[in-house]
């Protein structure tokens, strides 16, 4: 058993320990399916949090022949599986942690040769003789042991984009360890040592012109994630089975932290969830994994569109975003759609693979961009959010007069790229111009079903708001009266569903033996209050 080749299992057992641990041996069964096969080659990256590191100690765990994991791993899922048994225990492993090497190696030029003099240290301990005395590459040694002892190899390495986006200026160091991966793993050679290799950390692989430098790896990301959708982060079932355990409320779970759409499945920041089952407070956590001081300086880029852009993703719409020409570096970041394609890797924005768009995920990062994009005092977002705080007011003292003038203002002002050519349009200048409700209202739900058709935009006051601010229904209409909006509120019954939104506060008080009567009595009265307003308001249609 050695530090960096053969590791034994204690890394792993920490997760095992921890309080709240997630079964996500589903991975192993992957790995076991692809081990000597071309899709070997896997690189697998996600946000910080996510889970990441968990996993590559999982691996190590389970293949390491430096130890014996079989009590570890019984009673999980991999250990149902037929081949459990077959590959537990079975290979050379070498595990690096690149984060760690480049912490402890006292210069970041040396940071390759640190990890070649580290790990062949060992493997000359495990392989008397067969190694030379004299200094050759790592790739070398593995390629030697094979050809000698007939040995292959599963390596697995975590954060292995660190030297990427830490050392982003420094081109030489970038140049050396690019070359000592190549080395590794491109080419023929290597098919002969290699039995798995599993990359992991943010980025995808550098990409040098349009190819990576990799390319015979297998990339699952925040883009793409492919079949490692479910084993990075949690799944909503997951999510749902610790919030019946903690006697969290799913919902207000689900809105403060889901959002990341991979393939069919919701996921959600795992440190977040975790924290929030085990404190029982919704905040945001985010700032306790990555500062978003790291961002700053790209989202303060002015480049064309950008801080527009921002301020439409704020305000809960989704944008279309070209993700294909990001070199997956800091260095390169040379438009928009380069800095978009950066945060939706970093986590602070979702995407939709099949729609091609980048959106706010939940309220957790909300806060937190919106706090970097604070930080920077535009003077477009400040004076911004006064005039969408100026909108909202006229909106609730119902001055329609000021509403108009409002979302003209800032329609002319800040998005003035959107034409009012279709009810689309509007809706995307409305769900702008009314961005400074997020702090009262969940993000507007757009063509929620209500009673026998579609509202355009549902406002929901958040549960500490309910009795201040009122639920807000909008009709958009291109080049029709206001009388026709009213019209189709009426006849598709709209106010079913605040209705209902207010009933089941009602119902939520009942429910609580705790509650006192007069909390009920004005659920009761906001309830009849409710239809009253709504009542009137149609019969003047």
């Amino acid at each position: 058993m050695g530090r960096f080749v053969n590791p034994d299992n204690s890394a792993f057992q920490v997760a095992l320990n921890s309080r709240i641990y997630v079964d996500k041996t589903g991975l192993l069964e992957y790995t076991n399916s692809v081990l000597n096969t071309t899709e070997a080659y896997i690189c697998n990256c996600r946000p910080r949090r996510f889970g990441k590191s968990y996993a590559a100690n999982m691996l190590a765990a389970y293949y390491s022949k430096g130890c014996n994991s079989e009590e570890m791993f019984s009673g999980l899922d991999i250990s149902r599986e037929s081949d459990f048994k077959t590959h537990l225990n079975k290979y050379d492993v070498i595990h690096l942690d690149i984060q760690w090497f480049l912490a402890n190696c006292d210069n970041v030029d040396n940071v390759v040769a640190f990890i070649t003099k580290s790990v062949q240290a060992e493997l000359r301990e495990i392989y008397p003789g067969v190694l030379p005395e004299e200094e050759i590459s790592l790739s070398e040694s593995l390629s030697r042991i094979k050809n000698i002892v007939g040995q292959k190899f599963i390596i697995i390495i975590d954060e292995w984009d660190v030297l990427i986006r830490d050392e982003a200026a420094n081109k030489k160091v970038q140049e050396k360890y690019i070359n000592f991966l190549r080395a590794m793993f491109k080419g023929t050679e290597p098919t002969k040592y290699i039995q798995l290799v599993y990359l992991t950390g943010i980025l995808p692989i550098k990409k040098e012109k349009t190819q990576s430098a990799l390319n015979n790896f297998d990339e699952f990301t925040m883009l793409d994630a492919g079949v490692m959708a479910p084993y990075i982060g949690f799944t909503e079932v997951e999510v749902k089975d610790l919030c019946e355990r903690y006697h969290r409320d799913f919902e207000k779970v689900k809105y403060w932290y889901d959002g990341y759409l991979l393939e069919d499945y919701q996921v959600y920041n795992p440190k977040a969830v975790v924290s929030v089952c085990v404190r029982g407070r919704f905040r945001s956590y985010w700032s306790e994994t990555a500062s978003y001081e790291a961002i700053v300086p790209f989202i303060n880029m002015n480049y064309d569109g950008l801080k527009n852009a921002i301020i439409e993703i704020l305000s809960g719409a989704s944008i279309k975003v070209n993700t294909a020409a990001f070199k997956n570096d800091t260095v390169n970041i040379q438009s928009k759609d380069d800095v978009l394609t950066y945060l939706i890797h970093l986590g602070y924005l979702g995407y939709n693979q099949n729609r091609r768009t980048a959106f706010v995920p939940n309220e957790e990062i909300r806060q937190e961009l919106t706090t970097a994009v604070e930080s920077r005092k535009w003077n477009e977002m400040i004076t911004f959010q006064q005039e969408s705080e100026h909108l909202l007011e006229a909106t609730l003292d119902m001055d329609e007069e000021a509403v108009e003038e409002g979302i003209e203002k800032i329609h002319t002002e800040y998005v003035s790229n959107i034409q009012y050519n279709n009810e689309n349009s509007l809706s995307s200048v409305l769900a702008i111009a009314y961005l400074s409700s997020m702090e009262y209202y969940f993000k507007p739900v757009r063509e929620l079903p209500t009673g026998r058709g579609f509202a355009d935009f549902v406002f929901i006051p958040k549960p500490e708001y309910v009795s201040s601010y009122p639920a807000l229904v909008v009709e958009l209409k291109w080049n029709k009266n206001v009388k026709t909006a009213l019209q189709q509120i009426k006849e598709n019954k709209y106010n079913l569903h605040c209705n209902e939104y207010f009933a089941s506060e009602i119902e939520e008080t009942k429910l609580d033996l705790k509650a006192e009567s007069d909390k009920l009595i004005q659920a009761q009265l906001k309830y009849e209050k409710a239809q009253q307003i709504f009542n009137q308001i149609l019969s003047e249609v």
